[in-house]
C-alpha cells in the first residue's frame, strides 16, 4: 500500500506548522486543507477506514513534542522508539532534537506512509515499524508515547510493553474523562497547555509523565 498510501495523505491534507510546536511541519488536515474541499474528520474517516490519527497533532503528542525539543538531552545520541506514532510528530521531534535512531511505529499504513512525508518534510530520518510491537519489549533505549491512554483495552496492553523497556519511558496525556492512566507507576515530570481543535475545550491541559524506576 505504501505509494498508493502516500498518495491518500497527500490528497487529503497539506503541510502546516504544529500549532504548538511551530519548528514542525506536518501533512495536516484542518476545515479547508484541500483546495475547494472542506473535508473534515469524519469524511476522512470514512474514506480512510479508520479513525485518521495521522493527520491531526493530537494534544499528547504535541506536548511530548514540545517536552523533547525544549529537553534534547532526553534523547540525544540515544535510540529512541516513537510507539503509536500518528502522524509522526514525536519521533520527528526526537530525530530534531538530535536522536542518533528513532524509530516511528503504527499499526496504520496511512500513518507510516504519513511519517515517511513528515520526517523528508522536516528533514530528518525516521525508520519505520509497522505492526503490532505490544506483545514484545522494546530495545531502543527510550521510548516515546503521546496519547496512548484514552482507551481501556489500549492502555491494558501498553503498560506492560513500556514496563519491559530497559531504558526511559515518557507518554503524554491530556486531562480527559476517560483517561487509563495506572495509578503509581507513572511520575508527572512537566506539564502543558496545548492548542487542540478535536478536544472540549480549545486548550487542552496535557501532562508528560515519566515511568517510574521502582517499577
Amino acid at each position: 500500500m505504501g505509494d498508493d498510501a502516500g498518495d491518500f495523505v497527500r490528497a487529503h491534507t497539506r503541510l502546516a506548522a504544529v500549532p504548538y510546536v511551530p519548528e514542525i511541519r506536518l501533512h495536516l488536515i484542518t476545515p479547508g486543507a484541500v483546495p475547494g474541499s472542506d473535508e473534515g474528520v469524519y469524511e476522512l474517516w470514512e474514506r480512510a477506514g479508520r479513525l485518521p490519527f495521522w493527520a491531526f497533532p493530537w494534544a499528547g503528542g504535541q506536548a511530548l513534542a514540545r517536552h523533547v525539543l525544549d529537553h534534547p538531552e532526553i534523547v540525544r545520541g540515544r535510540t529512541v522508539l516513537d510507539l503509536a506514532t500518528g502522524s509522526g510528530l514525536v519521533a520527528v521531534a526526537a530525530a530534531l532534537a538530535g536522536a542518533a535512531l528513532v524509530v516511528a511505529n503504527d499499526v496504520d499504513p496511512y500513518a507510516l506512509a504519513a511519517v515517511e512525508l513528515n520526517a523528508r518534510a522536516n528533514g530528518v530520518t525516521v525508520r519505520i515499524a509497522g505492526g503490532d510491537l505490544l506483545d514484545g519489549a522494546p530495545s531502543q533505549q527510550v521510548v516515546l508515547a503521546g496519547d496512548v491512554y484514552y482507551e481501556e483495552p489500549l492502555a491494558r496492553r501498553v503498560t506492560p510493553f513500556l514496563s519491559r523497556a530497559g531504558g526511559d519511558v515518557l507518554v503524554g496525556v491530556p486531562d480527559r474523562a476517560c483517561c487509563y492512566l495506572p495509578e503509581g507507576l507513572f511520575e508527572p515530570v512537566g506539564v502543558h497547555q496545548v492548542p487542540a481543535s478535536l478536544e472540549d475545550t480549545p486548550r487542552k491541559r496535557t501532562t508528560i509523565y515519566r515511568l517510574s524506576a521502582a517499577m
